[in-house]
Formats: C-alpha cells, structure tokens, sequence
C-alpha cells in the first residue's frame, strides 16, 4: 500500500509525463497516460485494502476481511477521514460477530468520522441501537433507531428497525 501522498505525487508525475509526451508529438502515449492517472486518484478516494475487505464481507469471509484490514499500517496517516470511518465501520461489522460491546467502540468512531453513503451510516447507527438496548439505555436507542431510520431511504433496514423497536416495547 502507497501513502494516500505518494499516490498524489504518482498521480502528478503521469500528467507530467503526458503533458511532455504531448510536446513530443506522441498522441497516443499522452492520452493513455492521462487515462492512466486516474488510477492513482481513484485509489487515494478509495484504499484498495477497504475495498479488498468489502468484497471478503460481502461473500461473508470475515477471517479474509480481517486479513485485508490489517495490512493497513497506521491507519490515522495512511487514510483519508472518510477512509478512516469505513475502516472503524468494516472493524465494528466484524467485531458485533463476535464481540458486541467491543465493536460499539468501532461503531461510534465511525459515524464520529463519517461515512459516504447514508446506508452504511443508517447500518451503523442500527447496531448502535442494538448495543445500546442490550445495555439497557433505551433513550439512547430510541434516538438511534430513528437517526437510522430517516437514513434509511430505501426502506432496506425497514424490518430490522421495526423488529428492534417490537423488542424495545419489551424493556
């Protein structure tokens, strides 16, 4: 893994050696390697180990996510924010597996740093919820639940908040 910097510096460098192979008269290299920049760019907006770790929990390898995380080094100067709260994110998902208390945590510094898409962050606050009613603290899971319910646009988590809510009438 590069440094999101040196991915930068890489970036600067393709452009500068379009720009001189367009000088050069040669057309072709020149567009190709612009092209080629956006390789770089692309992968400082988006850490190719998070992504790696995204394709393992998708096929539930959660022993193969992990494997991908932490060959993340120092991930406070190796990230972006964003990147940041999706490595809490991925950390938490794997830890609520195994060790619920200890993935609030994860969890909490996740939203804290903040996430692209409002379903993730809706999925967040949803095990957030979880955690807090598990712990007993219903006003902070009611609040949850809601958060992650105004997230919700699509209505995927539409079962899973009213099913939390059926066992929160039981507390």
């Amino acid at each position: 893994m590069f440094h999101r910097f040196i991915k930068l510096i890489i970036a600067a460098l393709l452009v500068l050696t379009a720009v001189w192979q367009f000088t050069e008269g040669n057309i072709g290299n020149g567009i190709f390697l612009i092209l080629l920049t956006a390789i770089p760019i692309f992968l400082y907006y988006k850490n190719e180990f998070i992504l790696l770790a995204f394709l393992k929990l998708r096929k539930q390898d959660f022993a193969g996510a992990k494997v991908w995380l932490d060959k993340i080094k120092n991930p406070e100067t190796a990230l972006v924010r964003k990147q940041q709260g999706y490595y809490n994110y991925l950390h938490g998902l794997m830890m609520s597996q195994t060790n619920i208390h200890q993935s609030e945590k994860f969890f909490k510094k996740a939203v804290e740093l903040g996430l692209s898409m409002d379903m993730d962050l809706a999925v967040a606050k949803l095990n957030l919820a979880g955690i807090a009613m598990s712990k007993r603290r219903k006003m902070e899971a009611t609040t949850l639940l809601n958060e992650a319910k105004k997230l919700d646009k699509q209505g995927m988590l539409k079962d899973q908040i009213s099913m939390m809510k059926e066992q929160m009438k039981k507390i």
